[in-house]
Formats: structure tokens, sequence, C-alpha cells
């Protein structure tokens, strides 16, 4: 047989990569703004901002998406009481369908995060910087780049943004194929129920039975559903939570250590320090300053750049 092949035509290509960020702000965070010759985006995880860009002056929420095209200038603050949770990158692309994302403000579904999550675990997979610096200029690639890290970034990326096009051009035959992705019921919603619960209960001390009785399943299922979806047990993935949570506190900057404690239900400030330590690497203290030092290098910029 004589076989032909058909060449593959990208409608959205990425060339380059400039700054994958996962940003964990202060609540009176303010970045005074840039603007440069690539693609950039920002999207909300967590909590709320305030956007620049160009002429227009945006309120995002969680799940919001920014687009910024080449050369406009942008910038960020915080509203002063939810310190908010950033994912930003920066990207070259010359694909005329890139143009659909000029000054589109979109949101993001459950779809869509996942991709993100992914980028963000490759990036770390890859690059040795440090991606929660706002001032952060090159990437610098790490010694131990696991295999086909960047091509997934890459990959993922352009799916993304594939998707977002086909979302928001409404394709009756994008809806056709996107809704198996979005459709897994039965274990995905009750998984999804039981972290709505565990989010809502953040401030209280939860144990693997109190789970189970108030969500109706049973204790070796719940384990086994945890162990399925987020490769750790249920008790493991709720401290992390309370971690999470505490880092957001911390970053508001209304509570003290104590404080904080006694509100996500530690028995001590001394066993949240020895957990907060183990999961973030660092006491709660030395995360605060490390936090501040990011505000600080912000205003010492700003105080230079008015000079």
């Amino acid at each position: 047989m004589d076989y032909q092949s058909v060449f593959l035509h990208p409608v959205i290509e990425i060339y380059e990569i400039y700054t994958i960020h996962y940003f964990e702000y202060m609540s009176d965070f303010n970045y005074t703004g840039e603007s440069h010759n690539f693609w950039e985006f920002v999207c909300v995880d967590k909590g709320e901002i305030e956007v620049t860009a160009g002429t227009q002056t945006l309120t995002l929420h969680k799940g919001d998406i920014l687009f910024h095209k080449p050369n406009e200038f942008h910038s960020i603050k915080a509203n002063g009481k939810i310190a908010p949770n950033l994912v930003v990158i920066s990207f070259a692309c010359h694909s005329p369908s890139i143009q659909f994302f000029e000054n589109k403000l979109l949101s993001i579904n459950d779809v869509d995060r996942s991709l993100l999550a992914q980028i963000i675990a490759e990036a770390r997979n890859c690059y040795s910087s440090r991606l929660d610096d706002p001032y952060l200029t090159m990437l610098e690639p790490s010694e131990q780049q696991l295999f086909g890290a960047e091509q997934l970034i890459k990959g993922y990326l352009e799916q993304l943004l594939i998707l977002l096009v086909r979302r928001y051009t409404k394709s009756e035959a994008f809806f056709r194929l996107e809704a198996p992705l979005v459709r897994k019921k039965n274990n995905a919603e009750i998984h999804n129920r039981i972290l709505l619960y565990l989010e809502q209960n953040v401030h209280n001390r939860l144990t693997i039975d109190q789970i189970a009785k108030d969500n109706l399943i049973g204790r070796s299922q719940l384990q086994k559903l945890f162990r399925d979806k987020n490769g750790c047990g249920i008790i493991e993935y709720f401290c992390q939570l309370k971690i999470n949570e505490a880092k957001q506190l911390i970053r508001n900057n209304n509570l003290n250590f104590t404080q904080i404690s006694d509100l996500l239900g530690y028995t001590s400030i001394h066993y949240f320090s020895r957990q907060f330590k183990k999961i973030v690497g660092m006491t709660p203290s030395e995360y605060a300053s490390s936090i501040k030092l990011l505000t600080e290098k912000s205003t010492t910029l700003e105080k230079d750049d008015t000079l």
C-alpha cells in the first residue's frame, strides 16, 4: 500500500516560556506594573485582586483568568483583606489564533485548573528557580530535569489555550468532546463533596470516622477514594489544607501565630509549628519573614522607580 502522510497544522503554538509563577501574596501586596513584548496571563486561584490592563482597571475573583497582550501595561494589587494566590505565566506566541485572547477576561473550569496544576508541577520538575518570586526574570534549568518536562509544559499550555478558545466560541462539537472530561460522576462527585466538607471544617479537628459518618461513606471507601484521587490519605490531605489556610492567615497579617493555631484547632502552638515546618519546610515565623521580604522589595523598587 502507498501511504501518504498528513501534515499537522498547529493553530496555537508556544515558542518560548518567559515565566511560570505560583504566588502567595500578602493581603497588602502591590506590584506597580510593567509591560513587555510577549503574552502573559494571570489566573486567580484564591482570593481577589485588582488588575490594571492598559487603560482598564478590573477586579478578578477566584477562577478568573485575564490575558495581557504584548506591550500592554499591567499591574496587580491585593484588596488589603484577603491574601490572594495567583498563577502567572508569560510566553511567546505568534500564531494568528492567539489574537482571540486580546482584552479577554475569562473563567476557568476544572479541566483548565488541572492543566494549570500540571504546568506548575512540571515547572518544578525542570527549573531550579523559585516559582514564588515575582521579580524573577529568567527560569534556571535544573540539573536534574525530568525527561520531557519542558515539552509537557508546552503541550499543557497549548491545550489550555485551545480549550478556552473552543469553549468561548461555543462550538457544539467541542461541548460533545468536553463532556466526557467533566462528567465523571459518582466517585468524582463524592470526592468533590468531601473536598468542600473539608474546606468548610478546616478550623475544626476531624477524624477519619467523623468524616466518613458526616459524608455517608464507608471508612475504607473513603481512604481508597483519597488514595486514588490525591495520592495521599485523607488526614494527610486535611493537614495540608490546614497549613495552606495558616499560610493565608499569616499573609493576611491580622492574627498572631497563637491565634492562628487556636483558630485552626491545634492543641498547642508548638504542635502547630512542628506541623507547619514539616509541610512548608520552614517555621511560621520564617515563612512570614520570607513573604514580608518580597513586599519590602516591591516597596523599595517602587521608591527607586519614583526617584
